[in-house]
């Protein structure tokens, strides 16, 4: 068994609190009063998403979506499918899509399209990290966190390989 990369922190708890309770604030002056849905993109969203639910002081309904893009080994083959959908009805409503990490662009743009076509009242993109030197696909990100480097993240919900999910801070790991 090869040895796993030891992870290194880019940003600490700390500074992930104090962002979250940053894109929380500037949520609640855009949604106040309008119960929107709120989309996670699993798995890498989850923390990041509760934390910043739980600095929301209003009404809201939450949904979870699972994308998968098949191809061999670890590469993408850019086909990407939904594995599992929504449950709540999207049109009409105030949609915030709430992501862990913007890399290629490519899952969130599909995501965007797929909800588009359901006719949400508005759609707007909230992501805790956007990585814009890997950008194959231009993504508007609405709330953003951190702005990163071309490194391999893992912790606060981004993992390598479903390791790494738990750790409390954002870290890079040489893979």
């Amino acid at each position: 068994m090869s040895a796993q990369p030891e992870p290194r922190i880019l940003f600490t708890r700390q500074e992930i609190a104090a962002t979250v309770k940053r894109l929380a604030g500037e949520i609640k002056i855009d949604y106040q009063g309008k119960y929107p849905l709120l989309i996670g993109i699993l798995k890498g969203s989850f923390i990041f998403m509760a934390d910043l639910i739980r600095l929301l002081d209003f009404p809201l309904e939450v949904e979870f979506i699972r994308l998968a893009s098949y191809g061999r080994g670890k590469q993408s083959s850019g086909e990407i499918k939904v594995v599992q959908g929504l449950r709540s009805p999207v049109r009409g409503r105030e949609v915030l899509v709430i992501e862990d990490i913007v890399d290629t662009g490519s899952t969130v743009s599909f995501l965007l399209d797929y909800l588009r076509k359901k006719k949400p009242a508005s759609l707007k993109l909230c992501a805790l990290t956007d990585k814009p030197s890997r950008r194959q696909v231009p993504v508007t990100i609405d709330y953003l966190g951190f702005t990163v480097p071309d490194k391999f993240l893992v912790g606060y919900g981004l993992d390598w390989d479903e390791k790494f999910r738990y750790l409390p801070d954002i870290c890079f790991v040489e893979v």
